[in-house]
């Protein structure tokens, strides 16, 4: 074990500071995301792509990003993930067309996979020598994220409003000037080991995910012979990865770790989550803005009071609940109530008003949010071994983003069918919205049951960690 690091407390700051940018780049753009459909052209349905290029990239090559990680360097890995992010910031702060936007999105993305999973192992490293303060740490890191969350929907709308849309990326070059700055300072330098890279498996999970999510968007515009030749593709790609992880020696994936009890059932848990939720929250934002007439401001600060409650849940509540009840029934009743609160969303009206037509309903739907998310991501790592828990972690946060841009593209048909390609017309519009969140609720309420029935109660399993991060909240 390395001697303990007298600055790991700062480096903490770097690391917590990560977390929280790579998770507000998936919500500072959704206010912006009207200015930048006028701007840069992008129909209704294609508008999503902004949101998709990153998860698809950030979610395709996670486990990529751990693996690279662990062969030339956690630190190594965590700069040049920097380095790649913020060139990304850039061609995404000065596209001037669509696919340019896209493109700069897709690397952004690819730097967030390569930030993540070696953030992971810094913090590891860092304080692994001590349970308690290990504890603190996890739970100061993994507040960044619902922080980071909360955060991106306000600033995305004050700087939409007061600046423009390109300053919802420019801010990242700054930041992550500073960040660089600070590595060699305060991150530990770290060993790589011999090993190979599961390049082909890398490629093939991410263009089938590409290609699934891209079928399902292109659906109603196309014949039936083409969607199935390019579902069939897709098909092809993710077999092609499964194969590929059961013939090389290093796979990116060894599919034994899928025997670690409750690993299935936990993800897909986290994937109908996903797959409820960010397209609750996509054609929240849309709502808000093309049919009630709120500026990116209002929008965002219409907002805030929901990513507020997930943040006050995931931190000061969820973690209690989990130590009594264990992960299963938070799960099951986090759906429901997502379940219930996506539902009522879906009555919204032409001619509706925030306080009776979002607010409550947005609510209810950040509480079940909040129930379930941190329950099915420790269910999911609860059962792999210690040498698998950074494989286990990055194949449940794959999950969750892949999960979220498939039910976003499967929502995005849904309102396009329904009228949601009709800009300028509120009840087309509305009546599309409607269809998404009807379709998101049911998404959630079948994860509600599908966990139900197929999850194994591990009370006992779920609450020393439980217990730990609690009363790391609590100190």
């Amino acid at each position: 074990m390395n001697a303990v690091n007298p600055r790991r407390w700062q480096a903490l700051v770097v690391l917590a500071a990560a977390q929280f940018m790579v998770i507000m780049d998936t919500s500072i753009i959704g206010v912006a995301l009207p200015d930048m459909q006028r701007d840069l052209g992008f129909s209704q349905g294609d508008l999503q792509w902004v949101f998709n290029a990153y998860v698809i990239a950030f979610g395709g090559l996670l486990l990529l990003g751990g693996r690279l990680s662990d062969l030339f360097g956690a630190r190594k890995i965590f700069t040049i993930g920097w380095i790649i992010l913020i060139a990304g910031s850039i061609v995404a702060a000065a596209a001037s067309d669509a696919w340019i936007e896209i493109g700069g999105r897709a690397v952004q993305g690819v730097g967030g996979a390569l930030i993540a999973p070696a953030s992971m192992t810094l913090l590891m490293m860092l304080f692994g020598h001590n349970p308690r303060e290990l504890g603190k740490a996890m739970a100061l890191y993994g507040a960044a994220a619902p922080a980071g969350g909360t955060a991106g929907v306000f600033l995305g709308g004050v700087i939409t409003e007061y600046l423009s849309w390109p300053w919802v990326f420019i801010v990242y070059v700054p930041i992550g000037l500073a960040t660089l700055a600070a590595v060699p300072a305060l991150l530990p330098a770290t060993q790589g080991k011999r090993g190979s890279v599961d390049v082909l498996g890398a490629i093939a999970v991410t263009a089938g995910i590409a290609l699934a999510v891209y079928t399902i968007v292109s659906a109603p515009e196309q014949s039936l012979t083409v969607t199935l030749i390019e579902g069939v593709g897709a098909a092809v790609l993710l077999g092609l990865f499964l194969v590929i992880q059961r013939s090389v020696r290093e796979p990116l994936m060894p599919l034994k770790i899928w025997k670690a009890p409750g690993l299935a059932t936990a993800n897909l848990a986290m994937a109908l989550l996903g797959a409820a939720w960010i397209p609750m929250w996509y054609f929240l934002n849309l709502y808000l803005q093309q049919v009630l007439g709120y500026g990116a401001f209002p929008s965002g600060a219409a907002l805030l009071p929901m990513t507020i409650a997930i943040m006050i849940f995931m931190i000061g509540v969820t973690a209690r609940l989990l130590g009594r009840f264990g992960a299963k029934p938070l799960i099951v009743v986090g759906l429901v109530i997502l379940a219930l609160g996506v539902a009522g969303l879906s009555l919204v009206r032409p001619d509706g008003a925030f306080a009776s037509d979002v607010l409550p309903a947005s609510l209810v739907a950040a509480v079940g949010m909040s129930l379930a998310y941190i329950p099915a991501m420790m269910s999911a790592m609860s059962g792999a071994r210690p040498e698998e828990s950074g494989l286990a972690s990055g194949i449940v946060n794959t999950t969750y983003q892949v999960g979220s841009a498939l039910g976003l593209a499967v929502m995005t048909a849904i309102a396009t069918s329904r009228g949601a390609a009709e800009l300028g017309d509120p009840h087309m519009l509305t009546n599309g919205f409607q269809g998404a969140f009807i379709g998101a609720g049911a998404v959630a309420a079948l994860g509600a049951v599908l966990t139900l029935l197929l999850m194994r109660g591990r009370r006992s399993a779920s609450r020393p960690d439980a217990g730990t991060r609690a009363e790391s909240l609590d100190a």
